[in-house]
């Protein structure tokens, strides 16, 4: 029961800390600057291929959101969206971050995945707004602060598009960490 009563706690202190997260205009110029960078991401060729390979074979067949939920981080298939080049290429740009940025997921064009650092919630991105605005509009995406599950922490997740000869053919989204725009807030 104790266990219980001190999550809890945790849990109502993790909540305040996203609601009170203010952003001002030094933490959106820093999120501005992410976009940059994370559009760079995306325009290089491991990327771009990764996308290009992938909306040729389309989604794993049978695999859907609640089938993804049930699938282990310890699963083949999960190990190769980390494993794969594109997913090397995010796990080395995240960890060249210090800790900046805390989670990279790629997609293709029909919102599945391409590849990730972490095991993503879902499969399919398709029909929310980080996949849908970059690959529909070409522009970027900026969400709100939450607490991400599959990084385990509180940050802002940033989306662009993967272009292809020009066009949106994927999106690539990128968790850049609360506490560390907290912290440029104050510098």
């Amino acid at each position: 029961m104790q266990f219980l009563a001190a999550m809890s706690l945790v849990f109502v202190a993790t909540i305040a800390h996203a609601a009170n997260f203010e952003m001002t205009p030094t933490i959106q110029a820093e999120l501005d600057k992410w976009k940059t960078v994370i559009a760079e991401w995306a325009a290089d060729p491991t990327i771009v291929k990764a996308v290009v390979e992938q909306n040729s074979k389309g989604p794993i067949p049978e695999m859907d959101n609640a089938k993804w939920k049930t699938t282990r981080r310890s699963d083949p298939i999960v190990k190769e969206f980390q494993t794969n080049p594109a997913g090397q290429f995010l796990k080395a740009k995240i960890e060249a971050t210090g800790g900046a940025a805390s989670e990279a997921f790629l997609s293709a064009a029909r919102g599945e995945k391409v590849a990730f650092v972490e095991k993503t919630t879902s499969y399919i991105h398709q029909g929310q707004a980080k996949f849908d605005v970059p690959l529909t509009t070409g522009k970027s995406w900026q969400g709100k602060s939450e607490f991400d599950e599959s990084s385990q922490t509180y940050a802002i997740q940033i989306s662009v598009a993967v272009l292809v000869d020009g066009k949106p053919s994927g999106a690539l989204v990128v968790g850049v960490s609360l506490s560390n725009l907290a912290k440029t807030a104050q510098q």
